[in-house]
């Protein structure tokens, strides 16, 4: 069995429903390893987070499912086949924002995105401005747009032909909290409409609002991958509120040694082994104890704190 350098954690996802597969892919540059035998599946009809910092290998692992980089080592099987031109024509990608010309309109650019790509035909370009919002504004000229409209064209460039997948490399970065927040809603209407979408990003807030399945990078390695809402619930986190938070927290010293209280919030918060935690138990124990629970809530991590778990480790 292969060693690397950091434990992965495992979630399993069914191959079967598999729209891009990955199997060990390494990838070297001089004596930088990028990527470090990288495996994992995207399941079809999902938003695939791929997250890391800064030189975890987003870019590169993109860049080498859309052929745009070989592989050192491994394999990977976009629809259960082998990369081809064929298969590659059901695939939109933005690796970069294209350049687009600032004197022409949405048009009169994506007839240009069309001409030079050869995917789908003009009739298209309606279809696609009206998926990302912008058909009202398609004769305006590009240099009138704001930078999350300019980054919905270039969505829209990738639209082209009706692809069954998006690979997007940081949608979202550069733009401000409105820009950001349209992306957004965009990734989750194209879900909502049929399309898996691949997406590499570093904002955990943006992942966690739109993924349904995430794979977590850390110097090349593979650290964990699963969905989202399986790799936050690595314990159960249960948060409760009585009038004493003191005498609450003391009696659950019982229950857990993972007790902390929240004095700003007026809560206790309790960590309990995943999947143990049954809440009228808890309420029941207290109520025994001679605590009336105010408040119980079977609560998530967050992305973000999960994150920092893993890839400080």
């Amino acid at each position: 069995m292969r060693k690397v350098g950091l434990p992965l954690i495992l979630i399993k996802i069914d191959r079967m429903s598999a729209i891009l597969s990955l199997n060990n892919i390494e990838k070297s540059y001089g004596k930088i390893k990028a990527l470090k035998g990288v495996s994992f599946d995207v399941p079809e009809g999902s938003v695939f987070g791929i997250l890391g910092p800064n030189g975890s290998g987003k870019t590169t692992l993109l860049s080498i499912v859309l052929d745009v980089l070989k592989p050192k080592e491994g394999k990977f099987l976009w629809f259960g086949q082998p990369p081809s031109p064929e298969q590659r024509k059901k695939i939109g990608s933005l690796l970069e924002t294209p350049n687009f010309y600032h004197y022409l309109s949405a048009v009169d650019n994506l007839k240009i995105t069309h001409n030079i790509s050869g995917r789908g035909q003009k009739e298209d370009i309606s279809e696609v401005l009206h998926k990302v919002k912008l058909f009202d504004r398609r004769n305006s000229r590009f240099s009138s747009y704001s930078l999350g409209m300019k980054q919905r064209l270039a969505i829209a460039a990738a639209l082209l032909g009706s692809p069954r997948v998006l690979v997007l490399d940081e949608p979202t970065n550069g733009l401000d909290p409105v820009g950001i927040a349209e992306i957004r809603e965009l990734i989750v209407e194209l879900k909502e409409k049929g399309h898996t979408i691949i997406m590499a990003s570093h904002l955990l807030d943006e992942v966690e609002k739109v993924c349904t399945h995430v794979a977590i990078l850390k110097t090349g390695n593979l650290i964990t991958t699963g969905k989202v809402a399986d790799v936050l619930m690595d314990e159960d986190l249960v948060e409760l509120s009585a009038q004493n938070l003191q005498q609450l927290a003391e009696i659950l010293n019982g229950m857990s040694n993972k007790i902390t209280i929240d004095e700003k919030n007026g809560v206790v918060q309790m960590t309990l082994p995943k999947g143990t935690s049954r809440l009228d138990e808890i309420n029941r124990f207290c109520f025994n104890k001679g605590v009336v629970l105010n408040h119980m809530l079977l609560k998530k991590k967050r992305l973000e704190a999960r994150f920092f778990e893993l890839t400080n480790n």
